[in-house]
């Protein structure tokens, strides 16, 4: 699958976040809310990275879980 293909994919599985491949490789996502106090105290990051697609969407499946448990809103 091609970058393009997989940016869009992450992208859409997770909109509240900004997804991009940086030019050393590495995949990147951004929240595009900032964390509440308690969601930082739990430890949710802002940004997460991982060295490939799946990677990443296994980091910001953790990330939402963890937001959740925070604040099940």
């Amino acid at each position: 699958m091609s970058v393009d293909r997989h940016l869009a994919e992450i992208a859409r599985a997770y909109p509240d976040w900004t997804i991009w491949r940086s030019d050393a490789g590495r995949w990147w996502a951004t929240r595009h809310h900032p964390l509440t106090a308690a969601q930082r105290e739990a430890g949710c990051a802002m940004t997460v990275d991982a060295d490939d697609p799946e990677g990443l969407q296994e980091k910001l499946r953790e990330q939402e879980e963890l937001a959740r448990s925070v604040d099940p809103g």
